[in-house]
């Protein structure tokens, strides 16, 4: 019975990570290098065209969104970089657990209520949407790949010493954490 639970609880910890690392992880990574060339090509074609026949306040709030809209996507697509990274094995846990520290998933978006948002045009308006949906996803599988849902990192990823890798397996096993 120990034997079982032990089993159960090592593959319940480990299974968003194998997830990074099955071929199920290519449409997301290709989905965020799409949209990210996407948005580059439509803020400096379409996108540019259209800023120039926004009113002021639209034209502001079209600029500061741009600059979220690009931060997300760079800091989605180092996330993504990062997990392809360690599954080629061209990084260590360790390093990509020191890079991926620098790597922000929180760029939110202005509120659609603001003042101008009804001027931005529809395409624009759906990459940031496309964008924001990306992030909520990369950030759930970090939260599931490097977290134990309350945002504490696992002792699995930080340790060196497999004996106290094991025990911390056996405590989140059996509750005590």
């Amino acid at each position: 019975m120990m034997g079982e639970q032990e089993f159960k609880a090592d593959n319940t910890i480990r299974l968003a990570d194998r997830m990074v690392r099955s071929e199920s992880f290519n449409h997301i990574y290709d989905e965020g290098m799409n949209l990210v060339e996407e948005a580059a090509a439509y803020l400096d074609g379409e996108g540019r065209e259209a800023a120039r026949r926004l009113s002021r306040t639209a034209a502001t709030l079209y600029a500061a969104e741009s600059m979220r809209l690009t931060t997300r996507l760079m800091q989605v697509a180092s996330w993504l970089l990062l997990q392809r990274a360690s599954r080629s094995g061209e990084m260590t846990l360790e390093q990509v657990m020191s890079e991926k520290a620098k790597v922000r998933l929180d760029t939110d978006s202005a509120p659609e209520t603001v003042e101008g948002w009804d001027e931005i045009p529809l395409s624009y308006c759906e990459i940031v949407h496309r964008s924001l949906r990306l992030q909520a996803r990369v950030r759930q599988m970090d939260d599931e790949i490097y977290n134990d849902g309350a945002g504490i990192e696992h002792d699995r990823f930080m340790s060196t010493n497999p004996v106290s890798d094991q025990i911390s397996l056996l405590a989140t096993a059996f509750g005590h954490r």
